[in-house]
């Protein structure tokens, strides 16, 4: 059987997992070189919010089956970074306000009415994966953390010299997250480095974080296929009338 790798190597080979990160996807190339129309940045928007609505229940899943009161203590702060809290607003209310930016209404938003079938497959799987296995192997699939303060920095960086037509007001989510998703990092990488000691086990990690991975370019994948390619669910079927 393989030596484990030390902790300084395992944890490199979390981080080279950014070369599968969604920044690479090519419907995110576009967004952040200008090369999106107000649909695309639309239906990015409508189909992210799904996912941002998953993350708090993904979390709680994950204290319902983690026993260390420590680490429950920790790790809600990540529902309530979402939820809100008091005078909070949270992520998913900030996200409410990026719709309204880019020219959607928080109605048509709640309602799911644009979420595409394969982005609710991916985020629903996520879902059911932190269900179902062990919370350590759920924070894991949370790691892809490590890579989200650059994808957030270059929106704050490049959107508001490639679509003056967004209100400022709703980049607010963007900056939050820059320093909400390093502390969760540290958090995770702790549990993960922790955890998973054996080089089988080790393997396994890497296994679950590209999951995860896999989950952020399949929703955009759809939303390719949608909003780039024309060709949204069921397109090739024929219409009864």
């Amino acid at each position: 059987m393989s030596e484990a790798w030390s902790r300084p190597e395992f944890e490199q080979k979390l981080r080279d997992k950014t070369r599968f990160y969604h920044i690479h996807h090519p419907y995110q190339v576009a967004m952040n070189s200008g090369q999106s129309s107000p649909q695309q940045i639309r239906g990015w928007v409508a189909n992210r919010f799904y996912y941002q609505t998953t993350i708090p229940i993904k979390d709680a899943a994950i204290l319902a089956n983690c026993k260390h009161r420590g680490v429950r203590k920790e790790w809600v702060q990540r529902i309530l970074d979402h939820d809100g809290y008091d005078s909070e607003e949270g992520g998913i209310e900030a996200w409410l306000r990026l719709a309204e930016a880019v020219g959607l209404s928080r109605d048509e938003v709640l309602s799911e009415q644009h979420v595409l079938p394969g982005v609710r497959f991916a985020c629903d799987a996520y879902i059911n994966f932190a269900r179902r296995a062990s919370w350590q192997e759920a924070a894991c699939s949370s790691l892809t953390e490590l890579f989200a303060p650059q994808i957030h920095q270059r929106r704050l960086e490049k959107w508001p010299k490639h679509y003056p037509w967004i209100d400022a007001e709703g980049y607010s989510y963007f900056r939050k997250r820059l320093s909400e998703a390093r502390r969760d990092v540290e958090h995770g990488l702790d549990i993960t480095l922790g955890y998973f000691n054996t080089r089988q086990q080790q393997e396994e990690a890497l296994s679950i974080l590209q999951f995860k991975l896999d989950i952020l370019w399949t929703m955009l994948d759809a939303m390719q296929m949608a909003y780039e390619f024309h060709l949204p669910p069921f397109h090739s079927c024929e219409q009864s009338t």
